[in-house]
């Protein structure tokens, strides 16, 4: 018997194409999204890839904890539980931090740090009895460094990796597995999804020239990208698949020696390397 998995966010990107895939390799997939208006580009790639009959989406904004509760109980209607868990709901948020709100901040850190909180607190008692499950959190690249104009999505980063950390040790007793996977940037709609902060395209902020470069930057970095989210998507059926499953994932050789050079250079190194990729 495949497993039954529930993964949030997956009106488009990563989430949509791990829904995709898994359903199409007999796994029993909930689809969760905030917007299910927004869901005919899952059906329809989930259908290409012949996996339709064991998807079934669900209305889910992780903000709102009826919202979880409700969706959950769509989950375990049929009594058969949940193996897996994936929080893969997020947003970015950019702007230099004077010219974040502070309601930019909060709705960063609810949707990225909160809204797992959220979910996860709906599952345990679910998975806690029988003793077994499995509970990925997307990540970032950025949950290892920091960089200008991503302070509130870095720091809601760094915030899941602490509490994950700590879960995965409350929960090994239980048999109850957590997993980090911590990818870098994917060829997905994620550009058109960004959050500018408030002032962001305000001509009175003090950092209007440098928002207008790093706005480019970022279209730039749209067209690099190569990477497959399948990908990552692979990581995701490896981790379910594993008796016992890494608990961090970094993908592609890139991430790899980028976390390491973190780690080993000085700070004021990589910190000027960093701004003047993105200003310069």
């Amino acid at each position: 018997m495949k497993k039954t998995v529930l993964i949030t966010g997956t009106s488009s990107g990563l989430g949509l194409s791990m829904a995709a895939r898994l359903a199409s390799h007999g796994y029993k997939v909930y689809a969760a999204m905030r917007d299910t208006s927004r869901q005919d580009d899952l059906l329809n790639e989930t259908r290409r890839r012949g996996g339709i009959s064991n998807l079934t989406v669900l209305k889910m904004d992780v903000t709102s904890c009826e919202s979880i509760r409700e969706a959950v109980v769509a989950v375990t209607a049929d009594g058969t539980g949940l193996d897996v868990l994936v929080n893969n709901a997020g947003c970015n948020t950019k702007g230099f931090f004077e010219d974040l709100s502070d309601e930019d901040i909060r709705v960063q850190f609810e949707v990225n740090f909160f809204g797992v909180l959220n979910v996860t607190r709906e599952v345990l008692p679910l998975m806690r009895p029988r003793r077994r499950g499995l509970i990925i959190n997307m990540s970032s690249m950025a949950a290892f460094y920091g960089k200008p104009v991503s302070s509130a999505y870095v720091s809601s980063k760094w915030a899941l990796e602490g509490f994950s950390e700590s879960l995965a040790m409350e929960l090994m007793p239980l048999g109850i597995h957590v997993a980090l996977i911590e990818p870098g940037p994917c060829r997905t709609k994620n550009l058109d999804n960004i959050r500018w902060a408030r002032d962001f395209d305000n001509p009175a902020s003090p950092y209007y020239e440098k928002n207008k470069k790093y706005r480019s930057y970022l279209q730039g970095v749209a067209v690099k990208n190569r990477r497959d989210p399948e990908e990552i998507s692979v990581v995701v059926e490896n981790l379910i698949e594993s008796n016992k499953p890494r608990f961090r994932t970094h993908i592609g050789l890139y991430s790899k020696l980028l976390v390491m050079a973190v780690r080993i250079l000085p700070f004021r190194f990589y910190a000027r390397r960093f701004y003047r990729k993105c200003f310069i």
